[in-house]
């Protein structure tokens, strides 16, 4: 699948645990130097979740995903995007210290126009996953 999928303006919708309201928030994701990276920027509407900045770049024949956010977290994702699925893992040590892993599994409709996807953690490795948030996109 085409990385081009993700270009675009997106209005994001996360549910997380410290409010019983949906969290709305901006995704922005653009091509950058020339187009050999992808800059992802996502912005929130709630003091508590964090803006974030995003680098994507090829890795052999998936992707990698630098991540930074509003609180200095620094983090390094390897990312797939196959059969309308946009997968972003986290399972090894990078920047800051692994204390859980963590992975993002989004399904791109066909229409390639929303991403349903949830974000999960890993206590023991990725050998089970539980809930941290859903988190959609619709694109504008």
């Amino acid at each position: 699948m085409d990385l081009d999928v993700l270009v675009g303006e997106w209005t994001a919708e996360a549910r997380f645990s410290f409010t019983p309201e949906p969290v709305s928030g901006r995704m922005s994701v653009a091509w950058d130097v020339g187009g050999a990276f992808l800059v992802q920027r996502s912005t929130a509407e709630h003091p508590d979740a964090p803006d974030c900045l995003a680098v994507i770049a090829p890795d052999g024949e998936a992707y990698v995903q630098h991540y930074f956010d509003s609180r200095g977290v620094v983090r390094v994702y390897r990312m797939t995007l196959r059969d309308n699925e946009w997968t972003l893992l986290r399972d090894q040590p990078d920047f800051s210290p692994l204390d859980f892993a963590q992975r993002y599994v989004g399904a791109i409709g066909e229409d390639g126009r929303t991403i349903t996807g949830r974000w999960e953690t890993s206590q023991d490795g990725g050998a089970t996953w539980e809930l941290d948030f859903d988190l959609d996109y619709r694109k504008d």
